[in-house]
């Protein structure tokens, strides 16, 4: 799933591409993929993109007042081509669902892999007031997110601090595999409850945050967006490398499986040594 730092890059990479260039078509392949209808895509054509935000893991195209909003959920991307295939694309069972076009001949595919289409569309005057974006928590990227305002979040959570940290009501942006790289460079236990920690965790684990997220930014930024999920996974320690070494100790990162995911960490680094149970039905992602 593209969470924050891939964001934020294609962020960057769209504001740079789209920025002043005029929208000639908006053409959803996938018709479920659109959720909302007034006013319509076809609003969008004819506009000029005048910026592009990204709130949590949403990416906001402004074309003069008028946004266009994606959610990439966790199978979807975005692929910039240049030119853009020529004739319109055919509805079936491919992984294409919505396309973009400029008037340079240039645009973007919104694309979604495997079966459970999340992927999601919103054309709004207003990306604040879209439920996903409006119940959002505070960016971790923010010169206001202080490790007070932090502090300030944990107090009195009972949930597990990767539960809290993948919630978008608490953070916005933070997903399974930054939660876990997070939690590793904090040498802290996923099962740890959130609202327990001390005043030196609690500023361990900010800085962790901070410094993850950023060190992630920078690796991303300025890339092709072809070459963001590779980079991605490449700069990851512990999610996705459960039975290869830690990076840090050597110890065998172990991983624990739930219904439709996983987190991985380091039993030397971040649990004392000790395996945590594999709890399937556990509550912990939810």
């Amino acid at each position: 799933m593209p969470e924050l730092p891939e964001v934020e890059a294609l962020r960057d990479f769209l504001a740079e591409e789209l920025t002043g260039r005029e929208i000639v078509r908006v053409l959803p392949v996938a018709i479920s993929v659109l959720k909302t209808y007034d006013p319509p895509v076809t609003a969008l054509e004819g506009r000029e993109v005048t910026g592009v935000a990204r709130h949590g893991k949403f990416l906001a195209v402004d074309a003069g007042g008028l946004w266009l909003v994606t959610h990439l959920a966790r199978a979807g991307w975005l692929q910039w081509k240049d030119p853009l295939p020529s004739g319109a694309p055919k509805p079936g069972k491919g992984p294409l669902a919505l396309r973009v076009a400029l008037a340079t001949g240039a645009g973007f595919d919104l694309t979604e892999a495997g079966t459970q289409k999340r992927l999601a569309v919103y054309v709004t005057d207003d990306p604040a007031a879209l439920p996903g974006i409006a119940r959002l928590g505070p960016d971790p990227l923010a010169a206001d997110f202080t490790l007070e305002r932090f502090a300030g979040l944990l107090d009195g959570e009972r949930r597990r601090i990767k539960g809290a940290l993948r919630d978008q009501g608490l953070i916005a942006g933070i997903g399974n595999a930054y939660s876990d790289e997070i939690l590793h460079a904090a040498r802290m236990s996923p099962y740890k409850l959130a609202g327990s920690l001390s005043e030196e965790e609690t500023r361990r684990l900010y800085e962790a945050l901070r410094a993850t997220l950023d060190e992630a930014v920078a690796r991303s930024r300025g890339l092709a967006v072809a070459r963001l999920k590779s980079e991605k996974k490449s700069g990851l320690r512990v999610h996705g490398r459960a039975g290869q070494p830690c990076p840090v100790c050597g110890d065998t990162i172990r991983e624990v499986s739930f219904a439709d995911s996983a987190l991985q960490y380091c039993p030397t680094c971040q649990t004392g040594g000790k395996p945590l149970a594999d709890r399937r039905m556990s509550r912990l992602l939810k």
